[in-house]
């Protein structure tokens, strides 16, 4: 202990139930956060020994479980081996070996990983590679690239000006605005004007070649999108047909198709990944979350050989960060990917996503606050709303998500939120994505623990 750390305990500052020093810029304005000390399953304990039931896999990350004790031994073998290495000077064993069992999985031909440190630093690497690929290929005037609304693709100022998440993008508008963006692919809210959605695929692949050839086909550098939306619009699938029009519109303008794979890779949806699910390839995926299940912070960008190849053979790749390919990771990683294949875990979550969307069915589909229960294997979402009949959003400054999620919280059940899906204010979604390890009676017990807490913040007599 250090003497530090004793002096604080000796002045009573340290509660280990309130964990408060004053020198921790928190996520969250709560001043009474609990302490986790212990996490197992799809459970974590507080420090006064409470379990929480952790359905929503933290931010939709955790998929083998918490607690595995093969991965902290695999994380502390390779520290004591080989912690750090610069990328530019070494490359290292378990990252050659990571990247040639995960290519045969990706929705990519040929593909190249370039690992970093989370998806926020993946989808930068994926926006500047490319603008590097069409500059190698000599067309340097390639630089618009077009996201859709309702999507989200991290935090940096450069991913979140291309998220069409508008209650994140609010505070940072005067930053915002190289990036273009189309209609979300959302069609519970398709044709309502403030909420910028279509539903129809043909419809959605017109919009985009439409931008495009506004643009000048000759201008634009690539189209990204989330195969599956997730806390952005609450695990919205797109419409029939959407992916495999939306790859054939790029591919006749030269325009790299860029899928977000952050939330749905790793077998979140019931699939490697949410591509394989409509026999699509991307030129650019983009994953992090599940790839190593929250043990440790990476990301990754996947590249087309023919990506890679044009962009080394034009010059070369400039960018980088301090902790890319690095070795732990690619450990923790290469042992995640082990897991999910020997356990089978892929298949497990389509197999207890479709239970689950059966449970909250069953006991909350036919509440008036629901208006939809959608999603893909362990990525569900139920969108709230004041008038099922028209849709209507509950407003925004009823804080309806947030007191669901406070409500089950209070009962043991850890919850995801979205906000802003009805017309970039107003809107509220219930995420679940829980550890793929997750049991039928803890799948029960979520279903149960939302529809407790939906019925205590908008009882259904109230709406009828």
């Amino acid at each position: 202990m250090s003497t530090e750390w004793g002096i604080w305990r000796a002045r009573g500052a340290y509660d280990l139930g309130r964990m408060s020093s004053g020198h921790v810029f928190r996520r969250s304005a709560d001043p009474g956060l609990p302490v986790a000390v212990r996490a197992e399953g799809s459970t974590i304990w507080d420090a006064d020994g409470r379990p929480y039931l952790d359905a929503a896999g933290g931010a939709v990350v955790v998929g083998i479980g918490h607690g595995r004790a093969e991965i902290a031994r695999v994380m502390a073998e390779q520290a004591g081996r080989l912690a750090y290495a610069h990328g530019t000077a070494f490359t290292n064993e378990p990252l050659e070996r990571y990247a040639a069992a995960l290519a045969p999985r990706l929705p990519v031909r040929d593909p190249a990983s370039y690992p970093v440190a989370g998806g926020s630093e993946a989808m930068e690497t994926a926006l500047k590679l490319a603008r590097a690929y069409h500059v190698a290929r000599g067309q340097p005037e390639r630089w618009i690239v077009i996201a859709r609304w309702g999507s989200y693709h991290g935090n940096t100022l450069g991913a979140l000006d291309l998220s069409g998440r508008k209650p994140l993008r609010r505070p940072y508008e005067a930053w915002l605005g190289r990036f273009r963006h189309v209609s979300a692919a959302y069609p519970y809210r398709a044709g309502e004007p403030r909420a910028n959605a279509l539903g129809d695929a043909a419809e959605l692949a017109d919009e985009l070649e439409q931008m495009i050839e506004a643009a000048g086909p000759e201008t634009v550098a690539a189209f990204v999108a989330e195969p599956i939306v997730g806390a952005a619009l609450g695990a919205v699938e797109p419409p029939s047909g959407y992916w495999p029009a939306i790859a054939e519109v790029c591919r006749r303008h030269g325009v790299l198709l860029v899928a977000d794979e952050v939330m749905t890779g790793f077998g979140r949806t019931g699939a490697w990944f949410a591509l394989d699910q409509w026999g699509v390839k991307a030129d650019i995926v983009v994953a992090a979350k599940g790839a190593t299940s929250g043990y440790w912070p990476l990301g990754l960008v996947a590249a087309s050989g023919a990506v890679r190849d044009a962009t080394l053979e034009g010059g070369g790749f400039v960018h980088g960060f301090t902790y890319s390919h690095h070795a732990v990771g690619a450990a923790v990683a290469g042992e995640v990917l082990r897991i999910l294949d020997d356990e089978g875990l892929v298949e497990a979550a389509r197999v207890k996503g479709e239970r689950l969307l059966g449970l909250l069915r069953d006991r909350i589909g036919g509440h008036p606050a629901v208006g939809e229960i959608r999603g893909r294997g362990l990525l569900v979402g139920v969108e709230l709303v004041a008038d099922r009949e028209h849709r209507e959003a509950f407003p925004r400054t009823e804080r309806v998500v947030e007191a669901g999620v406070r409500e089950a919280k209070a009962r043991g059940v850890l919850l995801y939120s979205g906000t802003g899906m009805a017309d970039g204010t107003n809107g509220d979604a219930i995420v679940l994505g829980p550890p793929f390890v997750i049991t039928d009676a803890e799948l029960e017990r979520a279903a149960s623990i939302v529809a407790d807490a939906l019925e205590a913040v908008v009882p259904a007599g109230s709406r009828v």
